[in-house]
């Protein structure tokens, strides 16, 4: 440990005496790079401010998008929450994924920080009819199919009506994103 600067002398010629005392000890030789010019220059010829950032990030282990500002943090877990609803195990975790995430975006705009960029509040209900259609399609996929259906030959439904088809359709569009 260094010893404490005397108080007749100032920080700068005290922290220029500590450097030059550890230069006469040899602490500076053989560093790695030593004689070698710092590699600042950005890759693509742009801000070294924003290369610098980069390189950072990646040393540290710093997800990118922990340098977005909080309504696109938002946002972005939005589209992820409706990517992944159909991986939630039950109706009741997906309506408290939604929840708890309407609540923080509730929150921000109580208090907006940051660009005023608008996050539309998830509707739970439409998340329940992704989850539905997608444990649905996972049923359907699970289940053999008849002994008619492998010759080619159409499968009959019992009872439905054009609303019925054209939900099953949004349903399977909803899906694909």
């Amino acid at each position: 440990m260094t010893e404490r600067k005397p108080r007749e002398m100032s920080f700068t010629s005290w922290i220029d005496q500590q450097i030059l005392d550890a230069e006469r000890r040899g602490v500076f030789d053989n560093l790695p790079g030593a004689g070698k010019p710092l590699d600042l220059k950005p890759d693509d010829g742009g801000d070294y401010g924003a290369a610098w950032v980069r390189d950072y990030a990646r040393r540290e282990g710093v997800a990118p998008e922990d340098f977005l500002p909080t309504p696109l943090k938002l946002r972005r877990e939005a589209e992820r929450l409706a990517e992944s609803v159909a991986d939630m195990r039950s109706e009741q975790e997906v309506r408290e994924v939604v929840g708890e995430l309407n609540g923080r975006i509730l929150a921000w705009r109580r208090i907006p920080v940051g660009p005023p960029v608008f996050v539309r509040l998830m509707d739970s209900g439409e998340m329940v009819d992704r989850w539905r259609a997608a444990q649905a399609a996972k049923a359907r996929l699970a289940t053999p199919a008849p002994a008619g259906a492998a010759r080619g030959t159409p499968r009959v439904r019992g009872g439905g009506g054009w609303w019925r088809r054209l939900r099953s359709r949004r349903a399977a569009r909803d899906m694909r994103g």
